[in-house]
């Protein structure tokens, strides 16, 4: 089946690339570039690029839209939204997984879906951008797909300590098993319902959080489990 068309992709990006090979550099994966008959440049040098400029213009959005946070926090909201889960998703929004020039073993193995793979293809693609078209058509890219258009409003969710990760880590550090979620409880109408959820961790442990929704619910039944894990073990310690 034939590559869709890059103008499809430009199209979908509102940015028409004035050196073409350099979106193509963006978007060739090594495996391509070890088969290829002729010399083609990989994407990875465009990814080392592009980690760094993401990294700026996150940070710099942050800070000037949360400067009443310290350090800690804004760090963490950064590390959210240049995650590869993240930049992931955002690979799957501009449908990057069928663009991407791969090997043939690659290919087989389903490289068009790979999270890792397609996290770095979007890296190479904002070095891509800002090559061609300066920082501002980097920042146009990070804005529309990268950033949450309601930034403002994601403090809680950006900036908390992430308790649910927290949880696991001491979790796996303490040989235990690891934590499971169930929702316990719903209240309330479709628009306003609150949720009621418990974490446990192996047959003794189990804490309840609650919240306006399932992962803020789980992030407080994690810090209460959390809490009363280390607890247990101050007191046995």
């Amino acid at each position: 089946m034939a590559k869709p068309s890059l103008k499809s992709l430009q199209a979908h990006l509102s940015y028409r690339f004035r050196n073409r090979q350099l979106l193509l550099e963006a978007l060739t994966h090594s495996s391509y570039a070890r088969e290829a008959s002729d010399r083609v440049r990989d994407n990875e040098r465009m990814e080392f690029l592009g980690d760094a400029i993401l990294n700026f213009l996150v940070s710099v959005r942050l800070a000037d839209t949360f400067p009443q946070y310290s350090e800690g926090s804004l760090s963490r909201a950064r590390a959210r939204l240049v995650s590869a889960e993240h930049l992931a998703k955002v690979a799957g929004a501009v449908e990057l997984g069928k663009y991407l020039r791969l090997g043939r073993g690659e290919k087989k193995t389903g490289g068009q879906t790979k999270a890792a793979l397609l996290a770095n293809a979007v890296e190479a693609l904002l070095a891509a951008l800002y090559r061609d078209g300066g920082l501002e058509a980097a920042q146009a890219f990070v804005e529309r797909f990268i950033l949450p258009a309601d930034l403002g409003a994601k403090a809680d969710e950006l900036l908390s300590i992430d308790y649910k990760s927290a949880l696991q880590e001491y979790l796996q550090a303490q040989h235990l098993h690891l934590a499971t979620y169930r929702v316990a409880n719903e209240q309330g109408p479709e628009h306003q319902k609150t949720f009621t959820v418990e974490a446990a961790a192996g047959e003794n442990w189990r804490a309840l959080g609650g919240g306006a929704s399932k992962k803020v619910a789980e992030q407080q039944a994690a810090r209460n489990l959390l809490a009363l894990i280390r607890k247990k073990a101050e007191l046995h310690g």
